[in-house]
């Protein structure tokens, strides 16, 4: 086994979370297939509305007659599928900028890292809750928002790497043989860098699922009938506390989610850096 792999497969905690995003993945993949009532993303049925947990329903309905197991089991693709798409976006906004702040000096430089302390300055819920609202509540608005509010912290992670790389010995080794920016930057600078980054997105997707759940819960992201937890846990507000259950499993559903991606990233991170490694 790689030495790397076998170092992380004796921690614990990031084995826990592997396997809970792991499930989590099946899950939104064989969603349609597990859920035992698909058609219940959409549908209703109103003389099953608000029933406890049973055998057919393990989970209880909702306010319309819908199995809250199925919709929650269908949900995990849509929050994976946001958390990726914001992950991504940022990623692709991010990187450039701290590659083209890091490598180089001056006004532009500055630039960037100035705009990076602004954003990073707004607590992102509150900025990507105005940005949601300035765009008009939708998933498509809540995704763009986060995106906008996240790219920051991708550029600061890069923009510390290429200034650290940009005074190594193999990149002065690159200039004398006539390597143009453009190669150094992205063929080289850029694959030393990576390791931070993958552990910036693990958990970067953890809490943009938290972060779209709340938006969803405030209104500014999926919207009926869409099978999304927050929505779910902001329809349920009107039936606490007599249907617990309704409010119960989707928010069930983020926390071990969540937790799952938060307990790999601390994992990989210790093995990025050891010196962050968390006391056990």
């Amino acid at each position: 086994m790689n030495p790397v792999l076998r170092k992380l497969a004796r921690d614990v905690p990031a084995m826990i979370g592997l396997a809970i995003v792991l499930v989590v993945v099946l899950i939104a993949i064989l969603g349609p297939w597990l859920a035992p009532y698909p058609g219940d993303a959409t549908a209703s049925h109103l003389l099953r509305r608000l029933k406890p947990p049973t055998m057919a329903f393990p989970f209880g309905t909702d306010n319309l007659g819908r199995d809250i197991y199925s919709r929650v089991i269908l949900g995990a693709r849509g929050a994976l599928q946001v958390a990726m798409a914001v992950v991504g976006l940022a990623m692709a906004i991010g990187i450039p900028l701290g590659l083209l702040a890091g490598y180089r000096n001056g006004f532009f430089s500055e630039l960037i890292m100035r705009v990076c302390d602004v954003v990073l300055a707004i607590p992102q819920l509150i900025l990507a809750l105005a940005l949601a609202q300035m765009m008009g509540p939708s998933l498509q608005s809540a995704m763009l928002a986060l995106s906008l509010t996240y790219w920051p912290f991708f550029t600061r992670i890069v923009y510390a790497d290429a200034r650290r790389l940009r005074e190594s010995l193999f990149v002065d080794a690159l200039h004398g043989i006539g390597a143009g920016t453009g190669r150094i930057v992205f063929l080289h600078i850029l694959p030393n860098a990576i390791s931070p980054i993958i552990v910036r997105a693990t958990i970067g997707l953890g809490f943009t699922i938290l972060t779209a759940a709340v938006l969803g819960f405030l209104g500014m992201g999926a919207t009926p009938p869409a099978p999304d937890w927050g929505l779910t846990i902001a329809q349920s507000r009107l039936y606490l506390p007599d249907a617990w259950w309704y409010a119960l499993y989707p928010g069930l559903a983020i926390l071990l989610t969540v937790m799952g991606f938060n307990l790999l990233g601390d994992g990989l991170r210790d093995l990025v850096d050891p010196r962050l490694r968390r006391s056990r």
